[in-house]
């Protein structure tokens, strides 16, 4: 059984597969199954490159920034033996909105998260920058980009102007390759599209991987951060 700690987010620990019995191991890897003809079903191209380089290494750390959604801990717990702390962002972007305190955002995700620097292998992003303002995305990339170690990874999903979108979604893993689109109650609005030269400024200090425009007219881009991870 997973370990589960902490305040603000979900820190949970996996065990090595081998400790898994081969039924429950093959249940949790295969995370949950698309639906035929699921219109929210979104193909992914990027994902699993993104697993590629957050598992490179041993006992990876991964920072997933959406809403906790528990099919997702296991799946990416499962396929990179790794430790996940999940930070809800959309969270705390409407307890910002309630109290009225969205001019404080930028300065709250600038100190938001409990890591230390250079100790991240992966972040998912996932859309959660197309519902902050420039400021508050922008404190909340430079952040990103500081946690992340030497061949870290961070996966964002970003919308363009053919985007067509009814409100907020979560984000579900399928599998290595499909991730599915869920609403989720939420204050926030998304704000404006955002050019690929300003998601590339946006986020200095980090190199652009892989782009892909999906049909659904979202951009999915993996960031990766300096070289190769270092072993062990």
């Amino acid at each position: 059984m997973p370990e589960v700690v902490g305040l603000r987010g979900l820190e949970v620990f996996f065990s090595r597969l081998g400790a898994a019995r081969p039924g429950e191991r093959k249940r949790a890897t295969a995370g949950v199954e698309p639906a035929a003809e699921d219109p929210a079903l979104v193909s992914s191209r990027a994902l699993r490159r993104f697993l590629a380089h957050v598992g490179a290494g041993p006992a990876p750390v991964l920072l997933d920034l959406g809403p906790a959604v528990g099919s997702n801990v296991t799946f990416f717990g499962e396929q990179l033996n790794c430790k996940v702390h999940v930070e809800d962002l959309l969270s705390d972007l409407d307890r910002h909105l309630q109290d009225g305190q969205i001019g404080a955002l930028p300065a709250f995700l600038s100190k938001r998260f409990s890591q230390e620097a250079g100790t991240v292998d992966g972040v998912l992003l996932w859309d959660v920058c197309d519902y902050l303002d420039r400021p508050s995305a922008q404190a909340l990339a430079t952040t990103l980009v500081r946690l992340l170690r030497d061949g870290g990874a961070l996966l964002g999903f970003f919308a363009t102007d053919r985007y067509v979108s009814s409100g907020v979604t979560k984000f579900i893993v399928s599998d290595q390759s499909h991730v599915r689109q869920h609403a989720h109650p939420s204050a926030a609005v998304r704000q404006r599209s955002l050019t690929n030269r300003e998601i590339t400024r946006m986020f200095d200090g980090l190199s652009v991987s892989e782009s892909f425009l999906l049909k659904s007219g979202l951009r999915e881009i993996l960031f990766r951060k300096g070289g190769v991870r270092p072993a062990g």
